[in-house]
């Protein structure tokens, strides 16, 4: 594995280094890792409403950034306490994929002494606590598999920056983040955070390659689209959607736009990990079919539906598409 440096120590904007991974995946091959920490910053996933994850009244208050990122799952709050994992390869398996990304991660915080484990969905754990949340994003041919890493950060941004649903448990406040997350430096007290970037970056690569100027310009190209308002501010909570929490998928809000008895438009939000094109694979597949359970397996029958929203079953989906009212864990 190589790892990605910059020619420089200019301070920059967390989109910067969304715009390096995608800049990674797309211009070169074989396995890269970087590492990175920011000013305060509330990074949501794809497809959530910022409105309903965030409190922006705090944020603005309190000087922290808020933006938006290319793949699923949560909101997540990082600051110069909690280092940003980036990794990136040559891969379509998903399982594969995430599985070796974790697993090293998992060895190098082993060969520091510490108790820590991979989980099934998307956390590493050290003692039983959080300690790194990590997400997906797939382009073709490539993927990236980007991550915090809890090593001394400020839970008190935790718990009031993000706003999550009642379902959540961050919802009850700073001690429930308290205990259910652990800080690197609470055992490691004489490592600093610049000591533990260097120590991951030898262990999890065997060499460095140094970006050139035209090379980090490109990548400020890449960063508009994510500074681009649309993009940042675009999932919206839509009135009337209902939102349900799955096992194992993560919770989903839905919304049917109808005329007369076809569908106009399906809008999704939520904390799920999408893991293809849900735009052009899924949604635009059901723009003029009817609302009924005959014409969307019709017009699914050719999705892969696990491989477009993680463990999310076709049969789950449509559930969503033609049931008024919400059920939890559907099956």
């Amino acid at each position: 594995m190589i790892y990605l440096c910059l020619p420089d120590d200019k301070p920059r904007l967390l989109t910067f280094y969304l715009a390096l991974e995608e800049w990674a995946a797309r211009t070169l091959h074989g396995e890269y890792f970087f590492t990175w920490v920011v000013p305060p910053t509330v990074i949501c996933g794809r497809n959530q409403a910022i409105e309903l994850e965030v409190d922006l009244a705090y944020c603005r208050e309190h000087g922290i950034e808020v933006y938006r990122r290319k793949s699923g799952g949560g909101s997540v709050f990082a600051d110069q306490g909690n280092i940003m994992f980036s990794y990136v390869t040559s891969s379509d398996n998903v399982a594969t994929t995430y599985g070796h990304y974790t697993q090293a991660v998992v060895a190098m915080l082993r060969g520091l002494g510490l108790d820590a484990s991979d989980t099934s969905r998307n956390d590493i754990l050290v003692d039983g606590l959080k300690v790194s949340g990590n997400a997906f994003y797939h382009l073709p041919g490539r993927s990236i598999v980007h991550g915090t890493m809890l090593f001394d950060t400020d839970l008190e941004h935790i718990a009031r920056a993000l706003t999550p649903s009642r379902a959540k448990l961050l919802s009850k406040g700073i001690k429930s983040v308290e205990s259910r997350v652990t800080m690197l430096h609470d055992r490691l007290p004489d490592m600093t955070v610049d000591a533990f970037r260097d120590y991951a970056a030898r262990t999890m690569c065997d060499s460095r390659r140094v970006l050139t100027d035209d090379e980090v310009a490109a990548v400020e190209a890449i960063e508009q689209t994510y500074l681009d308002p649309a993009f940042r501010w675009g999932a919206k909570s839509r009135a009337g959607a209902k939102t349900v929490r799955i096992d194992g998928v993560g919770e989903i809000s839905v919304s049917v736009e109808m005329c007369d008895a076809i569908i106009k438009e399906v809008f999704l939000t939520g904390d799920f990990f999408l893991l293809g094109d849900l735009d052009v694979e899924v949604l635009a597949r059901l723009r003029g079919v009817k609302r009924e359970r005959e014409a969307l397996e019709t017009a699914l029958a050719c999705v892969d539906m696990p491989y477009i929203i993680r463990n999310l079953s076709t049969n789950q989906f449509i559930n969503l598409l033609i049931e008024d009212e919400p059920k939890q864990n559907y099956g």
